[in-house]
């Protein structure tokens, strides 16, 4: 099975027998495209209204591969029906590993995009 990481981020993925299998960034990016309107300010903040729009940057199915997105990106693809090569990191307080400063270092599994 081939593994493609669409994040700009190394992936770290602690496996149960206790050695970590590591998941290089592809050099490509799955992205949500957004849109932002102005939205005021908040005590002085400004504020915008962002609306997300079309997966972009995602492959199309190939037979034996398999993709790893952002949480935001594998939301989308859910959203539009699913696909069963589409996974992301699952950083979620029971999966996620993290240091001293509560930095995420590894991930113990993949959320699949059902």
């Amino acid at each position: 099975m081939k593994i493609v990481n669409l994040t700009p981020h190394e992936i770290s993925v602690l496996l149960p027998d206790g050695t970590t299998r590591k998941i290089a960034p592809s050099g490509k990016v799955a992205r949500v495209a957004t849109t932002t309107q102005d939205a005021g300010s908040l005590e002085g903040i400004p504020v915008v209204r962002q609306t997300y729009g079309a997966v972009e940057g995602l492959p199309e199915p190939q037979e034996g591969t398999v993709y790893i997105v952002s949480a935001l990106v594998l939301s989308a693809v859910k959203a539009l029906g699913g696909r069963t090569d589409v996974y992301a990191p699952d950083t979620g307080p029971q999966s996620a590993v993290r240091d001293d400063q509560g930095r995420i270092v590894a991930v113990r599994r993949l959320i699949q995009a059902l």
